[in-house]
């Protein structure tokens, strides 16, 4: 990360706020440039990170959309990191058309100007909900898991490679369940689809410091997942709002009752480290010499929120909640 230009899109976001917050206070980036559309977010952003003549931060304008902007920000672009997506399952769900075409076309026209432009490596951020997915976001996600993989082979005897990390549900991310749940214990009663629900957390803290430690590990071509743990529904409504009765307002369209990290089709070509798994790409024009301390899964092997191995407790997640 020292002495780079690191680009990310969707900067704004959850992701990038943290992401900023880690790189600045531990490394020293040439140039750090947050990429986005929305430029309120930006402002906001500028007021606690300016873009001062001393300050290696810089702000861009833009829409992973428009390909001719793209190609213009990553000028000069040594690492980028994928963040841009429309995330919402009930928004992409009413809206197909733009979902694709941030989270697809998007993906295309980030791989068009990162090879054209010489990037060195490019981090492509991705969900459990791109594993066997059952919601269109999920569906987007997992094509562009593939151009992101498969992108590799546009790129050929140049120098840019792209990998991608795949990874639960953020502890206080915008959006997510903790969030609803803490708006609705002032009323004293919680709204749960299903009682048999189990979701994968990770903190935001935990993802952008594994994506960087991913980094410097890729080769191109692989699908990096971090071991997190699982939690219960429930224990997780207690945890947040304890005493609240439950309403059970059954499943919605689209949202499943337990999440997949590493479904058994990808087990076999899965490589199992202490801290992570490792989804080597398919096929054989790429390196598949895996880092030293792997082994490869057993056959059938899959990664399920509902049969982990790693649960968290309710103090564990107060915790967590605290340090989001």
């Amino acid at each position: 990360m020292n002495d780079k230009v690191i680009l990310v899109t969707g900067g704004t976001g959850s992701f990038g706020w943290k992401f900023l917050e880690i790189l600045l206070a531990g490394y020293r980036p040439k140039k750090l440039i947050i990429f986005s559309r929305d430029e309120l977010k930006q402002h906001e952003m500028r007021l606690k990170y300016p873009d001062t003549e001393e300050s290696p931060v810089r702000y861009f304008i833009g829409d992973v959309r428009d390909r001719e902007r793209l190609h213009r920000a990553l000028h000069g672009v040594n690492l980028v990191f994928h963040a841009a997506a429309l995330k919402q399952v009930p928004s992409c769900e009413y809206n197909p058309f733009e979902a694709v075409k941030t989270n697809i076309l998007g993906a295309q026209n980030l791989i068009d100007a990162a090879i054209d432009n010489g990037v060195q490596r490019v981090i492509a951020l991705s969900t459990d909900k791109a594993v066997n997915p059952v919601n269109l976001y999920g569906a987007t996600k997992q094509v562009a898991e593939k151009l992101f993989v498969d992108g590799n082979s546009y790129a050929g005897t140049r120098p840019t490679r792209f990998s991608v990390v795949r990874y639960g549900n953020v502890v206080g991310s915008r959006g997510s369940v903790i969030p609803l749940f803490q708006d609705q214990r002032k009323t004293g009663c919680l709204t749960i689809t299903d009682k048999r629900m189990t979701r994968f957390w990770v903190t935001l803290d935990q993802a952008v410091r594994f994506i960087i430690r991913c980094t410097g590990q890729a080769r191109g071509g692989e699908i990096f997942v971090p071991k997190i743990p699982s939690m219960r529904i429930l224990d997780l409504a207690e945890a947040v709002a304890p005493g609240c009765r439950v309403r059970v307002s059954g499943i919605r369209p689209g949202e499943k009752l337990h999440e997949v990290l590493i479904s058994p089709d990808e087990a076999r070509n899965t490589v199992e480290f202490d801290e992570m798994f490792l989804i080597q790409p398919l096929f054989p024009w790429w390196n598949h010499d895996h880092p030293e301390g792997g082994k490869l899964v057993p056959d059938g092997f899959s990664f399920e929120s509902h049969t982990n191995s790693s649960w968290l407790t309710q103090s564990e997640l107060r915790k967590l909640i605290g340090e989001a």
